[in-house]
């Protein structure tokens, strides 16, 4: 991302200093197009944990996601030159919105560089907002590919990149957030808890507490599998992960900003979880006033967290917006706490509810697969539900894997259990069942080819 901040520098001059009075004047900048967000008590959460317990509802801003804050705070400061040249940015999906948005809203050419893997959703809803004044580009299937598209294009046109969270301006207009949460609940609260994807929003909003309210403790929680943060703090600087899973879109992002990781670092911490590193600890409950942790969520609990803050609460979260109520199911609060969990987004593909349903039974336990032998015989099938299926166990799939004429035919069998304490009496019946049944590990390749 340096291309793109030497051509702004030499554009705009020096770039501001990230910190709680440039928030506080970005906070001025966008209040006339943008109104603050709703901070919303939970019941539901708040019985859970015995702490009081908020949501801070970005997905209820124009674009359904925080992004707006940052992309209109830089735009609104362009010069007229630089206006007059236009903008391009890179983005999983909602940064594109934000930055369509300004544009319309003031009139500038933009051109929007996207992942392939960006939702159709997202890609409709970067369209309307932008209308006549942005083009829209598909680029590769990560948001780095995108990200160098959109360097390429700032090279050869003169175009201003307006970056999606390596940017000062970017992450003061995320910042605006803590400011609204700190006016609203009228008080500090004990822990907020951020979602992190390229890190300009916890930069952002992180600076603005450790200034203004530094008794207030920080928990930052990424997807397990796009912990961009989490691996530049334990490198101590930046690195390229080798590849992520793009479910969690809004968050899907290869490499942290040199930006954010500069802010993050600076306010001390730890990794509390990450199964691939051994040698952090797992235990640390982030309780300390004014302490700053990370943590890592699995993408089945994500998928949980979605579902019941649709199914209780009515709220739609995007998988990155449900980050941060995914990681407070994790962790320990003090009873009687005040916590803010930070909504991030909104825009969730109604058609990607399957996959969200299925990634969150298996995370419960309560989904999974086999490859069952069954002999090629009338009744097979039949004995199978009757001698190793349990009274409140289903068969949700059942497919051979390759059909041929030999004396038995493996087929891969979905199992839906009526409680995640059901699967080792499911397994014990496979097992003496003459039939022979292989169970398939979530994280095998067998498992990702088959499913």
């Amino acid at each position: 991302m340096s291309q793109p901040l030497d051509i702004a520098e030499k554009l705009t001059g020096p770039l501001p200093e990230l910190s709680a009075d440039e928030i506080d004047a970005a906070a001025k900048r966008i209040s006339d197009i943008i109104e603050p967000t709703p901070l919303q008590r939970i019941e539901r959460l708040s019985a859970l944990t015995g702490a009081e317990v908020y949501v801070k509802r970005e997905d209820l801003t124009a674009v359904r996601s925080y992004k707006l804050r940052g992309a209109y705070n830089l735009i609104v400061q362009l010069t007229d030159a630089e206006r007059a040249a236009g903008v391009v940015t890179a983005s999983a999906g909602n940064h594109a919105q934000g930055v369509a948005f300004a544009c319309r809203a003031m009139g500038i050419a933009g051109r929007i560089y996207v992942p392939t893997t960006t939702p159709k959703q997202k890609r409709d809803r970067i369209r309307a907002h932008g209308g006549e004044f942005v083009e829209l580009h598909a680029i590769g299937d990560t948001f780095d590919a995108a990200a160098a598209a959109a360097a390429a294009d700032v090279a050869r046109t003169g175009a201003t990149m307006v970056p999606p969270f390596d940017d000062p301006r970017t992450a003061a207009g995320q910042g605006t957030i803590a400011a609204e949460i700190l006016e609203q609940l009228g008080r500090a609260p004990d822990l907020v808890i951020i979602p992190v994807g390229g890190g300009g929003c916890l930069a952002g909003i992180g600076t603005y507490l450790r200034e203004r309210s530094p008794a207030t403790a920080i928990l930052a929680v990424e997807p397990a599998g796009a912990a961009s943060m989490t691996a530049a703090l334990v490198a101590g600087g930046p690195v390229t992960l080798p590849e992520v899973d793009p479910f969690v879109d809004g968050a899907a992002v290869r490499r942290i900003g040199d930006l954010p990781y500069a802010a993050v670092s600076a306010f001390g911490g730890r990794v509390i979880s990450h199964a691939s590193l051994p040698l952090l600890t797992a235990t640390e409950s982030p309780r300390g006033a004014g302490s700053f942790r990370m943590m890592l969520v699995d993408e089945g609990a994500i998928c949980t967290a979605m579902l019941e803050l649709y199914q209780n609460e009515g709220i739609i979260a995007e998988p990155a917006g449900a980050l941060s109520v995914a990681g407070l199911a994790e962790i320990g609060v003090t009873p009687g706490s005040t916590v803010v969990c930070l909504i991030s987004g909104g825009n969730n593909d109604v058609s990607r509810y399957g996959e969200v349903i299925e990634r969150s039974l298996v995370h419960q336990g309560l989904k999974h697969y086999f490859l069952v032998d069954f002999p090629q015989e009338p009744g097979a099938l039949r004995r199978f539900l009757d001698q190793v299926l349990g009274p409140d166990d289903d068969i949700t799939l059942f497919e051979y894997v390759k059909r041929n004429n030999r004396e038995t035919g493996a087929a891969l069998v979905g199992v839906q259990l009526g409680s995640p304490d059901g699967l080792h009496s499911l397994l014990e019946r496979m097992h003496a069942s003459p039939l022979q049944c292989e169970r398939l590990d979530p994280g095998s390749p067998a498992y990702r080819y088959l499913t």
